[in-house]
């Protein structure tokens, strides 16, 4: 990510891959990409990826079309914002690679060093779901789905209708929409354009406070927040959970061969099974449960760890730190 333009190329940093359509000018008619925290694939596809092209080519044409109209010139060119601008990235060594996951990471760096980073800053592109929307893979702008009661249903959205603009952006692909869903505010409205049959209808739903929040747990830079769990493993198998009368979706991971020092410290040893915290029995997989540590934890909370040793359980009170710790 060294050099590259943030306010360009503005997408979700943690992302394997993400496609922009620009033209010359640099002009961004439309993206490409994004998942959820089951798959890095469910979200895209072939299909989809020449269907947002083909609607991308048709924004550049209408473009163009203006422009010869109007007569519009081009805007000044501005100084790009780099990841290299982040206090922050003065700790890397001048020629290492600066991943785009880093770009989350020295962002917080730096606000935390101002004292201005705040949890809820985590909560980044949300999913459509989150507002009660599922889109079709294979056309980004169709909706499949409108959960019940949700604030999509609340304004009349139904499957097999087409969203045309929301927040004044075309949609053509789940990243299209992603965008806008992230730079939609934490509390307040969201204006929805779409087609219902041959109707174009436009309304505002309500997003309630809370509403960006989802599985963060995929996320790779979500490994530099604080606390870590100390513990680590595989997910025990269902039928593992059924002998031990657990249940399929209740938290069950097996220690593995590397024990931290402050897991080591709680008494805690290899193969022992993590089951809950602090006497909560959670449905989470194992990489869920460090998420749910740094995002309802801080450093210097005392836990305690409640495993299955041999068939018994044995709680296991354990300091959390940071990761700079001695």
């Amino acid at each position: 990510m060294r050099g590259v333009d943030l306010d360009l190329f503005d997408f979700d940093y943690d992302l394997t891959w993400m496609g922009f359509f620009l033209d010359a000018d640099g002009t961004i008619l439309g993206r490409y990409g994004g998942r959820d925290a089951e798959s890095a694939e469910s979200r895209v596809s072939l299909k989809g990826l020449r269907y947002a092209l083909e609607a991308a080519l048709e924004r550049h044409r209408q473009a163009r079309l203006r422009c010869t109209q109007t007569g519009e010139g081009e805007e000044k060119e501005k100084q790009p914002r780099t990841v290299e601008q982040f206090p922050a990235a003065r700790r890397l060594p001048e020629r290492a690679c600066i991943h785009c996951h880093q770009v989350y990471d020295l962002r917080r760096e730096s606000l935390q060093a101002k004292g201005k980073w705040r949890l809820d800053d985590l909560w980044v592109y949300p999913l459509p779901e989150n507002i009660g929307l599922t889109l079709e893979c294979d056309r980004g702008d169709f909706v499949s789905r409108v959960a019940a009661d949700s604030p999509a249903h609340r304004i009349g959205v139904r499957a097999g209708d087409r969203l045309r603009e929301v927040n004044g952006e075309s949609i053509s692909s789940f990243a299209d929409l992603q965008y806008v869903l992230h730079r939609a505010p934490a509390k307040g409205t969201l204006a929805l354009s779409w087609l219902h049959g041959e109707k174009t209808r436009k309304e505002e739903l309500t997003l309630a406070e809370g509403w960006k929040k989802t599985d963060l747990s995929w996320r790779w830079s979500l490994r530099g927040v604080d606390p870590p769990p100390w513990v680590r493993g595989d997910d025990l198998t269902d039928t593992e959970k059924k002998k031990l009368g657990l249940g399929p979706r209740q938290l069950a991971f097996r220690q593995g061969p590397f024990v931290s020092e402050p897991a080591r410290q709680a008494g805690i040893r290899q193969n022992d099974i993590v089951v809950g915290v602090d006497g909560k029995k959670l449905e989470l997989s194992e990489r869920q449960f460090g998420a749910y540590i740094r995002l309802n934890y801080r450093v210097g909370d005392r836990v305690t760890y409640n495993i299955l040793r041999e068939g018994k359980q044995v709680d296991a009170p354990l300091l959390l730190r940071g990761r700079s710790a001695p």
